[in-house]
């Protein structure tokens, strides 16, 4: 029997075009790139240069601090170009595909006779341990670390984001097989949502199973390790999202490298909310293309609309994202009077608006902000919708004011920016907290280095 947490802090956005249980067919693809910034942390050594003929598996860059621990191309072709932005970053590295896919054979192997460093070894090789994120910082993981812990959460509550058991089905013996691998390096729990059914899930071997029932963000890993095995000075864990850990059982089960994920594409702009199957790097024009009821002031998002970042200009599905989401902008809305008009169709998490008389119902809403940055206000909004045992608004303070003994003491180490999405979407003060949480994890990082 699961153990079973309930939370009442948080809020559930009901937005509307979430994506209907079904797989619609992808457009051929010719050309796919991989992203170092999706590694968040990770300083990014390209290994291979234009013209290079690579197969699926084969590293594209490495870490710098690390040369083991690279990042396999989800597909085998010809090196395209290495893009790069100011001060030579590395943008992405693109690869055009072949016709046929050529893979890096590694071999089957049984995760039951393997140890720790057996399991190390074979995600290093396969370029695939830096899938593996950690906390303290919310970043990419290095071999050198070990973790008492290991965190999985298979639900998924923000705003439009893709059903992780509808992306289970067919893949449940890859699923295990990931989970029983993870176990052999540290201790596992498995979190699910108290409204998931699949066996696969409350079933699972080798792990610790936890219901987390409530509002978002329960499903948020931060809020988990929060409640279940909070991170001290000194110590680690590491958190897997659930896609990651079926690319681990299908590396083991097959011998082979396939960076093939179901993703949501959601949101009231999209003409037909459903599923697709695509490689990580896969353009986000193509998985869109044709779906949307409107492309001028629409805001495509890399992800869900409170934690996603903005598509612009050249933009690949990224190595963690379970959705793509197109919602309208509002830069072309023009209301009368608005502040003052009763709003039946407008969200407010303060009945400001008479919308919360209309029961529950799904929501159009755009990327307004809807005022200007303010001086932060201590009216307790944070902790409505943070179910984790810190205090929020101090700890964003100590962040601002860069006072790290402080910082340390209000819990900085088992937090990260996701965790304050929804803080972000209902403070007053219309502070970027995701953002401010983020550099200070970094200043943090960087002392402690």
């Amino acid at each position: 029997m699961a153990n079973v947490i309930k939370l009442r802090k948080g809020l559930d956005i009901n937005l509307k075009g979430r994506a209907k249980e079904q797989t619609l067919p992808l457009k051929s693809v010719g050309t796919f790139a991989l992203v170092p910034d999706d590694f968040v942390g990770m300083t990014p050594k390209v290994v291979v240069k234009a013209g290079d003929k690579v197969k699926v598996g084969e590293p594209l860059f490495v870490n710098k601090h690390f040369l083991d621990l690279g990042f396999a191309s989800p597909v085998s072709g010809t090196v395209k170009e290495i893009v790069r932005g100011e001060r030579r970053k590395v943008l992405y590295v693109t690869v055009e595909a072949d016709a046929e896919q050529a893979y890096v054979d590694f071999g089957v192997k049984n995760v039951a006779e393997l140890n720790a460093d057996g399991v190390k070894e074979a995600l290093l090789k396969a370029g695939l341990f830096g899938y593996i994120n950690q906390l303290p910082y919310a970043v990419a993981t290095t071999p050198d670390t070990t973790p008492k812990a290991i965190f999985v959460s298979a639900l998924r509550d923000m705003p439009l984001q893709g059903d992780f058991e509808y992306e289970l089905k067919g893949q449940e013996q890859d699923f295990q097989t990931g989970l029983s691998a993870l176990a052999k390096m540290a201790k596992v729990y498995l979190s699910v949502g108290g409204k998931q059914t699949s066996s696969a899930l409350l079933s699972a071997k080798d792990v610790e199973v936890t219901v987390f029932d409530g509002p978002c963000p329960a499903g948020n890993v931060g809020v988990q390790v929060n409640h279940l095995d909070p991170v001290n000075r000194g110590e680690v864990v590491w958190t897997v999202d659930p896609t990651a850990v079926i690319f681990f059982g299908r590396l083991f089960n097959t011998g082979k490298v396939d960076l093939t994920r179901i993703v949501a594409v959601a949101g009231s702009r999209v003409k037909e909310p459903a599923y697709v199957k695509a490689l990580v790097g896969t353009p986000i024009a193509t998985i869109i293309e044709n779906n949307l009821t409107e492309k001028n002031h629409t805001r495509i998002i890399n992800g869900n609309p409170l934690t996603g970042s903005i598509v612009s200009g050249t933009a690949f599905l990224g190595a963690h994202t379970s959705e793509i989401t197109a919602i309208p902008e509002g830069d072309d809305v023009d209301e009368m009077a608005g502040w003052i008009m009763p709003r039946f169709n407008e969200f407010s998490t303060s009945r400001s608006y008479f919308s919360w008389l209309m029961g529950k119902k799904e929501y159009d809403l755009d990327a307004r902000i809807k005022g200007g940055e303010r001086n932060i206000i201590m009216s307790g909004e944070y902790d409505k919708v943070l179910p984790m045992d810190i205090y929020g608004e101090f700890l964003i303070k100590a962040i601002i004011s860069g006072n790290i003994d402080k910082q340390e003491q209000l819990g900085i180490y088992e937090v990260s920016p996701e965790d304050f999405a929804l803080a972000e979407f209902v403070d007053s003060s219309k502070q970027p907290l995701q953002q401010i949480v983020r550099n200070g994890l970094n200043l943090l990082r960087k002392e402690n280095s």
